[in-house]
């Protein structure tokens, strides 16, 4: 009974390794049709969401079924409740990479970057692809070297988004209103991805060490 219990516990594992790999897939598709223009890579991520949205419904019910089912001690009980907070921000993370090519398929054919904000918004989008990519393998390992890396990678993600609103709002601003508005909401869009990802690295953290480092409740 205990190692059906234990391939159980595996397969949600797997799954969410499996899931963030989807989410890396999505981020990278959306990223390419923000910067060119690509109304049909944009189209795909939009319908492939719901790729990543199923996996993420059927790792939660399979988490609830093993909670109900089997009496999971403290430390499963952990890792159980775990999963289904990082699943939650996975998917979360798959749905900012939808937004990010809804609005490259909004201003299409223009382009949703501003000329001005090209460099910043493309060291942005390399920030988020080496997040997800790092919380793959940090789901995969368990190798908590990872986790410094996410979070720096999320602060200066936090510095470039502060940037951008200092960019819209300063007086040397040329561009139109609509221009404004996508900047912002990319910043926005690009900068929860990465929150979300320092939240999937703290939990696996704690799931190691069994210590928190940050609220639990956050993102």
């Amino acid at each position: 009974m205990r190692k059906v219990f234990q391939e159980e516990l595996k397969s949600v594992h797997d799954d969410l390794v499996e899931i963030a790999r989807l989410v890396a897939t999505a981020l990278d598709k959306a990223i390419e049709s923000f910067q060119s223009a690509d109304v049909d890579l944009a189209q795909e991520v939009i319908a492939e969401d719901a790729r990543i949205d199923f996996r993420q419904s059927a790792l939660d019910e399979r988490a609830i079924d093993i909670l109900a089912l089997q009496g999971p001690v403290a430390s499963d009980l952990r890792t159980l409740v775990g999963s289904l907070r990082m699943s939650a921000s996975l998917e979360r993370m798959g749905d900012l990479a939808r937004h990010v090519a809804q609005l490259a398929r909004l201003r299409f054919p223009e382009s949703a970057v501003p000329e001005s904000l090209t460099k910043t918004f493309a060291r942005m989008a390399e920030l988020d692809r080496s997040i997800i990519a790092d919380v793959a393998e940090l789901l995969e390992t368990h190798d908590l070297s990872l986790v410094a890396k996410i979070q720096g990678a999320n602060a200066e993600i936090d510095d470039l988004h502060a940037g951008v609103f200092r960019a819209i709002a300063d007086s040397s601003w040329t561009g139109s209103p609509a221009l404004a508005v996508d900047a912002a909401l990319a910043s926005r869009y690009f900068e929860r991805f990465a929150d979300h990802g320092v939240s999937v690295s703290r939990k696996v953290s704690y799931l190691v060490t069994g210590e928190w480092d940050g609220d639990m409740t956050s993102n």
